[in-house]
């Protein structure tokens, strides 16, 4: 009988061979399961599954180049609230008068800005503005509310003719024609809600695509290392670049339906870049390693691939799918379009992983190796450093197991004084016309004419609604009445607040206003929206948390049937995503570094980072959780033994785990070197906690919890046993 130990250090089961010609879906000594028989049916049907994609990618490639101008920009809502309301009244009844309207700013360098050439360029403003048809009505400079004291800063209001991601179209296309008539002493700064969103995706654009240059190469470079040759190390990109391209003009085409915030296309690029590559370099390397150390066909090796990392593969996509779903709880529709972009990406992307991908490494078969380097025949699959390492944690686990968990909770400790609020204008560039604009009406209006707020009320209580507004001690003064346009017997207040739309007591002062203001009353403005909105995101967070911890867990528990390594590999992924948000706030919130990243910190973190980005990053700790249990589950299946399935998980999937995670951490970071600030914040939230879980928790603490639970890990309770479906992990 063969000891545990022989058993052990054995070398891998011989494979069974086919004679020349024969197919490997009729050998009798082994039938691939159903990813294996997804595989051999793309070799033999190769010109079909190329075709197929060709189809795909350059059908939907070519509404690809259209994503950036069609994809909308706003969106940042919470439906059902009270000020989407008011924006939607305003919009109808008060001629644009909205959130959403276009503020154009017009300031005198050198004397009254309505006499002269001022008076010129607001005469041309208006012009340029009362020529688009998208635009509703346009007001003059009025003295006492759009015309400063001082007669040196006036305001051209441009009434929202169209829904807010229209009308931030209207701001993209006329803003350069309106800055353009600045000159001789006037200043002219198109600004607003919609301007904001106009200049963000300006700039966002611009540092995503010097992301996507610096990342590239970079990427390029690590999988280069980790291959030891050029052929396999770009096969990765190639295959993501596909998936990317059909999801980039799927989105063009949905947005012809839903609109789809330009956020979708834009996440979706960084997380399926990384999450692409992950999947690709695991089946890339099993397949080397079947046909470089079993010696297998081709066939066989493809086979072998999709039954084992295939495998492994599609439940990680599923994962993180279901993921990203939970955050389609958020009654918002810029969240549920970022996170159905992203999950159309993946989709794409682990579509072309397990169907173009298996044809590509069986039409290249050793022609993989192409441009080797002098190491690609070293190491393959089993790695013996990781497997040293493996043995290293399984003598001495408490010591590395306390090791790790002590740097994980020291950075998540921090996360306890988190602040969040949404993004202030200091999220756009200095010289972005909105953030000067913006600062403009500040000076010559006051701190809180930004976000002056819009009360919509019954024209029987506009008296008190009035006078309520102008006693509030937080609110420095209010216009007449405004009465509708349309018979709805209502009127539109506008009430200046004493503080800057970014500041805590904004909230506090609607909060007093609600209460107290006529039950008719209902309070609005760009500024409110954003609290509402971050209402909702403090509501939703904790449900989407609980839904993505429980969905997440159950999804374990069916591919590895074993509830307890279940449940631990759950939680170890609540440390990573904590200790990334304890850096996120001595980062974003205390400014710590800030200065070397070139951006301003707001004093807080934005509000949906919490609930977007626990989503995203729970799904990236989930697929390196899938890819190492799997393996030891894998080894676990063929030995019984407990030491082989931790140590052989880490010496065959350590070194794919510390690949994708490098690769991961250099795509993120990329991001976060330049642009405004949110995809900073993903960059190095999102990095961090890569960085954090690839080596710490999957290659430490995981590891280390197999070791001290031992058989335990694996252990499925009979009942549980029948209710599950049957999967395993082993092939042949």
């Amino acid at each position: 009988m063969t000891s545990t130990a022989t058993r052990r250090h054995a070398a891998p089961s011989p494979r069974p061979s086919l004679r020349p010609g024969r197919d490997l879906d009729r050998d009798l000594d082994h039938r691939p399961g159903p990813l294996g028989r997804l595989g051999v049916w793309v070799t033999h049907h190769r010109r079909l599954t190329a075709a197929i994609w060709v189809l795909l990618v350059v059908g939907l490639g070519v509404f690809a180049p259209k994503v950036e101008a069609n994809l909308s920009g706003a969106g940042w809502q919470a439906d059902g609230s009270e000020s989407v309301a008011v924006r939607e009244l305003a919009t109808e009844s008060f001629g644009g008068n909205a959130s959403s309207a276009i503020q154009v700013v017009v300031h005198s360098t050198d004397g009254a800005v309505t006499q002269g050439r001022g008076a010129d360029v607001i005469a041309e403003v208006t012009a340029v503005l009362e020529d688009e048809s998208r635009i509703a009505d346009v007001l003059a400079p009025q003295p006492g509310a759009t015309l400063s004291e001082d007669g040196t800063t006036a305001v051209v209001l441009a009434g929202a003719g169209a829904d807010p991601n229209e009308m931030v179209r209207v701001a993209d296309d006329l803003k350069g024609e309106l800055e353009a008539l600045s000159g001789d002493g006037i200043e002219v700064n198109p600004t607003g809600a919609s301007l904001l969103w106009s200049d963000f995706n300006e700039a966002n654009l611009e540092a995503m695509l010097k992301s996507e240059m610096l990342s590239w190469p970079v990427t390029l470079a690590i999988l280069v290392i980790a291959f030891g040759a050029l052929v396999a190390a770009g096969l990765p990109l190639i295959l993501t670049l596909a998936g990317l391209v059909a999801s980039a003009g799927s989105l063009v085409l949905i947005n012809e339906l839903v609109p789809v915030s330009i956020w979708a296309m834009n996440f979706a690029m960084m997380f399926a870049l990384a999450l692409g590559i992950d999947y690709a370099l695991f089946l890339v390397v099993r397949f080397r390693a079947a046909r470089m150390g079993h010696h297998e066909t081709a066939r066989q090796a493809v086979a072998e691939t999709m039954d084992t990392a295939g495998k492994a593969v599609l439940l990680s996509g599923i994962t993180v799918l279901v993921s990203l779903s939970a955050v389609m709880l958020v009654p918002s529709p810029s969240f549920r379009s970022m996170a159905g972009g992203i999950m159309l990406a993946v989709t794409f992307v682990l579509a072309a992983t397990l169907t173009l991908l298996p044809l590509v490494l069986f039409s290249l078969d050793h022609r993989i190796n192409k441009l080797a380097l002098k190491w690609v025949h070293t190491g393959e699959h089993r790695s013996p450093k990781f497997a040293a390492w493996g043995e290293r944690l399984w003598k001495r686990p408490v010591a590395f197991g306390l090791a790790s968990l002590v740097v994980l909770l020291a950075l998540a400790a921090p996360v306890m004084g988190l602040r969040t609020a949404m993004p202030s204008i200091q999220v756009l560039p200095e010289e972005a016309s909105a953030r000067v604009g913006y600062d403009r009406v500040q000076e010559a209006f006051g701190e809180g004419a930004p976000g002056t707020l819009q009360v919509v009320a019954d024209e029987a209580d506009a008296d008190e609604t009035y006078d309520a507004l102008v006693a509030d001690r937080g609110i420095a003064g209010a216009m007449p009445a405004q009465p509708a346009t349309d018979d709805s017997g209502t009127v539109l207040i506008s009430a200046v607040p004493t503080v800057d739309p970014s500041d805590p007591a904004l909230g506090n002062t609607v909060d007093r206003l609600r209460a107290e203001l006529p039950g008719s009353a209902l309070v609005g403005g760009a500024a409110v929206e954003n609290l509402d909105l971050k209402a909702q995101l403090d509501d939703s967070t904790p449900l989407v948390i609980g839904v993505v911890l429980a969905l997440g867990f159950l999804l374990l528990l069916v591919a590895l049937q074993a509830p307890l390594i279940s449940l631990l590999g759950t939680l170890a992924s609540l440390l990573s995503t904590a200790a990334a948000f304890g850096v996120a706030r001595l980062v974003f919130q205390d400014g710590i570094g800030s200065d070397l990243l070139g951006f301003e910190s707001q004093g807080f973190l934005d509000a949906w980072a919490p609930v977007f980005f626990f989503a995203m990053i729970f799904a990236i700790a989930m697929d390196y959780t899938v890819f190492l249990l799997a393996s030891a589950k894998e080894h676990y299946e063929r030995s019984g033994d407990p030491r082989e399935a931790m140590v052989g998980s880490l010496a065959h999937s350590g070194r794919v785990i510390f690949a994708a995670g490098a690769v991961m951490v250099a795509v993120f970071f990329t991001f976060a070197l330049s642009g405004p600030l949110p995809p900073k914040e993903m960059g190095i939230v999102l990095g961090v906690a890569v960085l954090l879980d690839a080596f710490l928790v999957r290659l430490v603490l995981l590891p280390v919890m197999l070791r001290l639970t031992g058989r335990a890990a694996w252990w499925t309770p009979r009942w549980l046993t029948r209710v599950l479906p049957t999967i395993t992990f082993s092939h042949g």
